[in-house]
């Protein structure tokens, strides 16, 4: 859920990070038994998780707040983890990883073009997104392996998602309020393009696990109403889905902070 200061959300970080050493990784050595399309669509999402960061986490830095620059930190190393289980679920499977992919490209081109702000809207695009697909990926494959790394990976973004939203809630405070409800709208007009392109380019995996396109891009769009209520300030309802008690405390736990 949304803490009130970054100290929260580092030692949340922390004692995540010694819960997955004590836990341990997923069994490697079972193998996985994954289908063409699966493997091409995950292979492009490892792309998008094997980022080194380094933009984020200097933007992170010159926002003045060491705590909350220390917060990212161990946010990125959890995305690195995310792109280590995926390479190794690839090849528990006997097949490799993409040097790129264009969305990912895209994504990061887009990121690095302003402040930490619009890296984070950006990035939330993304992370909403990742939400939806590796949902389906835990409940739809029909390989142990593949839903128990999915699985580990939802868990981590499903606490990514409210920690963004604080940030994106303390650096839209300073704008009216029609302004910040523009911005959140625009934002949600621009994940639906994102799911859609998504939802296009894998097509054939999200068939084999059992989610249609006009399916995937509708529970994308219906899980970020809460996300956006929060960042814009208003009120937050209950919602189903993901981040639902998250979205809950947001607006009333989410204090003021520096801007972003």
């Amino acid at each position: 859920m949304i803490k009130t200061g970054y100290g929260a959300w580092v030692g949340e970080f922390e004692a995540e990070r010694e819960r997955r050493a004590a836990l341990g990784d997923p069994d490697w050595g079972t193998g996985a038994q994954l289908p063409a399309e699966i493997v091409r669509s995950i292979q492009k999402f490892q792309v998008g998780e094997d980022g080194d960061g380094s933009a984020l986490s200097g933007k992170a830095d010159l926002a003045g707040d060491p705590v909350y620059a220390e917060a990212v930190r161990l946010f990125i190393a959890e995305e690195r983890n995310h792109a280590r289980m995926l390479k190794l679920l690839l090849a528990a499977g006997g097949a490799g990883t993409l040097d790129g992919h264009w969305s990912d490209a895209v994504f990061v081109r887009v990121r690095r073009l302003l402040g930490l702000r619009v890296e984070l809207l950006v990035l939330m695009i993304a992370e909403v997104v990742a939400l939806g697909y590796y949902r389906a990926l835990r409940d739809g494959a029909a390989d142990p392996l593949t839903s128990e790394v999915a699985g580990r990976i939802l868990a981590d973004e499903e606490r990514h998602v409210p920690f963004h939203c604080l940030r994106l809630r303390e650096g839209l405070a300073g704008l009216p309020r029609p302004a910040r409800r523009a911005v959140t709208a625009g934002w949600r007009g621009l994940l639906a393009g994102a799911a859609a392109l998504v939802a296009v380019d894998h097509g054939p995996a999200l068939r084999t696990l059992g989610v249609g396109r006009g399916a995937f891009v509708e529970q994308t769009l219906r899980s970020s109403g809460w996300m956006a209520r929060a960042m814009s300030g208003g009120p937050v309802a209950v919602g189903a889905g993901v981040g639902a008690s998250a979205g809950a405390n947001a607006g009333a736990n989410a204090g003021s902070g520096p801007g972003v």
